[in-house]
């Protein structure tokens, strides 16, 4: 058995508490966990793992062990330790239920009945390397949803190994922990008594595949570890409410077409990839990971790693769920922010339950805007801790390249124009973009406004509206309106502000008797050929004011 850590003392061995590495009161929670790995004495390369069963699109809920390990991977790396960072598709799961969604290889998303559910449904109980994509992009289900995940993460640059659960059973690689488990029985058994109900005397620690219906069979009957056997017989499987029917089949096949249960999977897993530390959600730290240290030291005479919990996120408020639907990938987070804005996001606590929200995204980039003035000089006022913290993490977000960040709700003012010229020159007007600013730094700047554009687009916000610069609307008004709008554009002239503007339009409804949201109706039509649009007075103010006087006055 491996044993990676060098200490002989059991009580420096035993793994530190996975929520107490997760609430560690440092600056920054990866150093404690780097702090509890490093008293391991770990041989290099330090190995971080993370692990998703491939079951629907992958979305950001499945980045928590990938970011998690990433942050605590580069700390270790700047205290002159060897990092390799794996992630494992549990992709021997077998298929429990049909998901309502669905994505191709260009992550389009699309329901059931724009593929051949019925195949799948045909396909329920079978390992997800044995259902087909249902695209036809790629050899299996779980090889087309574990492709989409490795290109998020190469989206995010981030030096991620994936590893497929079934090629380490077919390899051999597991052979060893199958023999492990198999060949100790009873102290399996009694192992997983502790924390599973419906464990007897009868029971084979392996589920194999039937080689009549390719189901992963939940019924062993036995074992010929001499002849790497196993006989079982398909009978049907309890998912949730759901239950999987078997085929009855009577069969032997090889232990390689097959795998561990979950409980001693996860355990055979360390002892295999020789595993350091690994974070997982809050509902594995009750059962999972108890019994998990328990199988690693009884069982496999190994030091589990360390450990850490995670709270899971929320989106808008609902539980993530890819079989419900319930998702956002990396690619549309990254249409709609920088990376090192979603890096930000995971660097915070882990055990503080967040929620992402996409309608109040705005908010999240501002307080990443505020987190980037603090790291590159500016004061704080949460005091000397939170300006370290983020002086550490700043370098793990962002490369040191000069970077220009025009505010979030600005840029999507901005993108009411298509016109880039003038997009560059409001935001210099605003001093946004200073005068001796390199092309790059502007461009990148600039891209904050398509991004900010996606977002108004998506959420339907109040930024939602397009300037019509080009060419001004077929419109018509009655002359006390007309007349308003000539006073309006002589106000503008003069070079007020936006306050002052959006004032002057109530003043001058009231003068000329107009309903005021018609006054303002009037506005929106001739600048967005529309009934409605944002705040007038501020947006009328933030464009180039010859251009704004000469469409008051229907000019252009």
């Amino acid at each position: 058995m491996n044993t990676r850590s060098t200490s002989t003392d059991d009580s420096e061995s035993t793994p530190p508490d996975p929520y107490e590495v997760a609430r560690s009161g440092t600056a920054f929670w990866a150093d404690a966990a780097a702090d509890a790995i490093e008293a391991r004495n770990p041989e290099e390369p330090v190995v971080l793992k993370g692990g998703v069963s491939p079951s629907g699109i992958p979305h950001i809920g499945h980045f928590n062990e990938i970011l998690r390990c990433y942050f605590v991977a580069e700390v270790l790396r700047e205290r002159g330790h060897e990092v390799r960072q794996v992630f494992t598709s549990d992709d021997r799961d077998r298929l429990r239920k049909l998901p309502r969604q669905l994505a191709d290889e260009n992550w389009e998303i699309v329901g059931l009945g724009d593929v051949d559910a019925g195949a799948l449904g045909r396909n329920l109980g079978r390992p997800y390397t044995d259902v087909p994509d249902p695209f036809g992009e790629a050899d299996s289900y779980g090889e087309h949803f574990t492709n989409l995940l490795r290109r998020s993460v190469e989206r995010l640059d981030i030096p991620v190994e994936f590893v497929s659960n079934t090629e380490l059973y077919e390899s051999g690689a597991f052979d060893d922990a199958i023999r492990t488990v198999l060949s100790n029985r009873g102290t399996a058994r009694d192992l997983l008594a502790g924390y599973q109900d419906g464990v007897d005397e009868g029971y084979v620690p392996f589920f194999p595949v039937c080689e009549s219906c390719g189901t992963l069979t939940g019924t062993a009957t036995g074992v010929d570890l001499d002849a790497w056997t196993v006989s079982y017989v398909c009978e049907d499987i309890e998912t949730g409410d759901d239950v999987i029917e078997g085929c009855g089949h009577e069969g032997t096949t090889s232990l390689r077409n097959g795998k561990l249960p979950w409980r001693f999977e996860w355990p055979a897993q360390w002892d295999v990839l020789d595993v350091d530390f690994e974070p997982f959600g809050k509902d594995h730290a009750e059962g999972s990971w108890p019994s998990g240290t328990d199988i690693a030291r009884q069982l496999f005479d190994n030091d589990p790693p360390v450990g850490m919990v995670y709270e899971w996120f929320t989106l808008e408020g609902a539980a993530l769920s890819s079989s419900a639907g319930t998702v956002v990938t990396i690619d549309e987070v990254l249409d709609l922010l920088e990376p090192e804005v979603l890096l930000y996001f995971f660097s915070k606590r882990p055990l503080k339950q967040r929620d992402f929200s996409i309608e109040n995204l705005d908010q999240l980039v501002d307080e990443f805007d505020r987190f980037e003035r603090v790291a590159l000089g500016d004061s704080d006022p949460g005091g000397s801790d939170r300006k370290q913290r983020a002086q550490q993490v700043y370098p793990m977000l962002a490369d040191s390249e000069e970077h220009l960040r025009i505010p979030y709700t600005f840029a999507a003012v901005l993108g009411m124009t298509d016109d880039p010229d003038l997009r560059e020159e409001i935001a210099r007007r605003e001093g946004h973009i200073p005068e001796d600013a390199s092309e790059q730094a502007v461009a990148g700047a600039l891209d904050r406004v398509e991004q900010a554009r996606t977002w108004a687009s998506r959420t339907g916000n109040a930024f939602d509206y397009e300037l019509k610069r080009s060419q001004m609307p077929e419109v018509s008004f009655d002359p006390d309106t007309e007349q308003a709008l000539d006073e309006l554009a002589a106000f503008v002239a003069e070079g007020h502000d936006g306050d002052a503007i959006q004032n002057r339009i109530f003043e001058l409804a009231e003068e000329y008797d107009l309903e005021v949201g018609g006054f303002f109706g009037a506005g929106y039509r001739l600048f967005f050929d529309d009934t409605e649009g944002p705040k007038l007075g501020l947006f009328l103010a933030k464009l180039d004011r010859q251009f704004v006087v000469d469409r008051l006055r229907r000019q252009r």
